[in-house]
């Protein structure tokens, strides 16, 4: 059974970091695009950032604007989110997502598995 378990959201101030960590498990991701979505309330869920097994390429949605870095580790199955400076409009459910390995096709929602979420509230 294919899982990917979310940890790390909290409710923290504007301003403050973050890391959310996937732990992957069910099946070998190594030909897997790893990511991230958001859901705020009353809104689409949208893409955060992606990236590849190897070579570890990125892709980040254009909002982050240099606060957001991912990465991962193939050998624990894990990916992460460093965010930094976070801001109210950061508030939203966060989703681990592994999915076909393209950048566009991973933009688009083509997920094959998702985890169940984790809330990330920034107080203004």
């Amino acid at each position: 059974q294919v899982q990917l378990v979310e940890s790390g959201g909290g409710l923290v101030q504007a301003g403050d970091s973050l890391r959310l960590a996937c732990a992957a498990s069910g099946r070998t991701f190594s030909s897997y695009r790893m990511g991230w979505f958001r859901q705020a309330p009353g809104k689409e869920r949208e893409f955060v950032a992606s990236i590849s097994w190897s070579p570890a390429t990125t892709d980040y949605a254009d909002f982050k604007k240099g606060r957001f870095t991912i990465s991962r580790d193939n050998a624990k199955n894990a990916v992460f989110l460093q965010m930094n400076s976070l801001k109210f409009e950061d508030t939203a459910v966060y989703y681990c997502a592994a999915g076909v390995d393209s950048r566009v096709a991973f933009r688009t929602a083509r997920i094959d598995y998702w985890g169940q979420g984790t809330q990330v509230t920034v107080s203004s």
